[in-house]
C-alpha cells in the first residue's frame, strides 16, 4: 500500500491519476485526514496498513509569506518531512519527498547539478534545504527530488494565473530575470515513479527540459490561448516581494535520466499537454454546469 500526503495539491493529484491508471493501491491524505506535523498521529495512521511507500507531496509553498511565518514554514518543510522519514524507517517503507531550486542562490550560469553547493536566499529555500539534510540524516536510503516551477491541472499555478490575468487585462508585465524550467506535475509524478522503482536512493534533480524566464513561460501560455494584449518585460526589483529571488536556477536532470534511462520532455511539451487536459476538464465542467441548471 502506498501513502500519499499532500494529496490535494498538484503533484498529489497526478500521483493519484497515475496510480489509478496502473492499478496501484494507495491511500490519499491531506491536512484534514492526517496532520503530518504530529509524528504520533502519523505513527497511529500507518499502523496495520501495510504501507510500503510514503510519498510526501505536502509543503509550505508561499515563498513571500514564509518570511513572516518562518516557524510554520520550518514545521512543514523541515520537521514534517524528517518525521515522515523516521516513520518510514520504523515500518520498513520506502520514502520520497520533494525539494526545490530555491536552495540555490542563482549565481551560476549553467544548470545546477546535485553536486553544486546550495546557498538559499529565502526562508522557504532554507527550510527546504534543512529538510533535505534532516531526511538523509535519519533515513539515508530516501529519495529527495528537487524540482522547479511546478504547474498542473489541480490547484493554482503560474500558468493558471497568467490565463486569469489575461481575461481582465490587455497589458501584462512579467519578469524576465528569473530563469529556471517550468515543470509539469504529471511528468514529475511519472518520472518520480520510474525512479522509485529503481531503488537507487539519493538526491535527484527533476525538471522539464530546456529553460525559460517567467516572461518566456507567460508568452508561451498567452500564445496558446491567442491573447491579443501587450506583454511587457519587467524586472524582479519592479515588484515589492518580501523574499529574495535567484536569477538562474535551472536544474540539470542528467543524473535521474541516466538512472531511469529516459529523457524528460521539454517544458513547452509539458505546457502543451497541460493545455490539452486543462481545456478538456474545463469543457467537462461547463457541460456539468449547463446540465445542472
Amino acid at each position: 500500500m502506498i501513502l500519499i500526503t499532500g494529496a490535494n495539491g498538484q503533484l498529489g493529484y497526478d500521483f493519484q491519476r497515475l496510480f489509478d491508471e496502473i492499478k496501484k493501491e494507495y491511500i490519499a491524505t491531506d491536512v484534514n485526514d492526517l496532520d503530518i506535523t504530529d509524528i504520533e498521529k502519523v505513527r497511529e495512521f500507518v499502523k496495520d496498513k501495510n504501507i510500503s511507500l510514503i510519498i510526501n507531496c505536502a509543503a509550505y509553498n508561499n515563498v513571500d509569506k514564509a518570511e513572516d511565518e518562518p516557524e510554520l514554514c520550518k514545521k512543514l518543510n523541515t520537521y514534517a518531512p524528517r518525521d515522515l522519514a523516521i516513520v518510514a524507517n520504523e515500518i520498513g517503507a520506502d520514502y520520497i519527498t520533494y525539494s526545490t531550486d530555491f536552495v540555490f542562490d542563482g549565481k551560476k550560469k549553467t544548470p545546477y547539478t546535485e553536486e553544486d553547493i546550495p546557498n538559499p536566499l529565502s526562508v522557504y529555500g532554507k527550510t527546504k534545504l534543512e529538510g533535505e539534510q534532516e531526511i538523509f540524516r535519519v533515513k539515508p536510503d530516501s529519495f529527495v527530488v528537487r524540482t522547479s516551477w511546478v504547474f498542473g491541472v489541480a490547484n493554482n499555478n503560474f500558468n493558471k494565473q497568467v490565463i486569469n490575468w489575461s481575461k481582465s487585462k490587455d497589458e501584462l508585465s512579467i519578469v524576465d530575470d528569473q530563469i529556471s524550467s517550468p515543470t509539469y506535475s504529471k511528468d514529475l509524478a511519472y518520472y518520480s515513479w520510474e525512479l522509485i522503482k529503481t531503488k537507487k536512493y539519493g538526491l535527484y534533480h527533476l525538471s522539464n527540459g530546456g529553460e525559460a524566464s517567467k516572461y518566456d513561460q507567460a508568452e508561451y501560455v498567452l500564445n496558446k490561448i491567442g491573447w491579443q494584449g501587450k506583454l511587457n518585460r519587467a524586472k524582479t526589483k519592479d515588484f515589492n516581494l518580501k523574499a529574495e529571488r535567484a536569477e538562474y536556477t535551472k536544474l540539470a536532470s542528467d543524473k535521474l535520466e541516466k538512472v531511469i534511462n529516459m529523457k524528460i520532455p521539454s517544458w513547452q511539451n509539458g505546457i502543451d499537454r497541460f493545455f490539452e487536459l486543462f481545456l478538456h476538464n474545463n469543457k467537462i465542467n461547463s457541460i456539468k454546469k449547463e446540465t445542472s441548471m
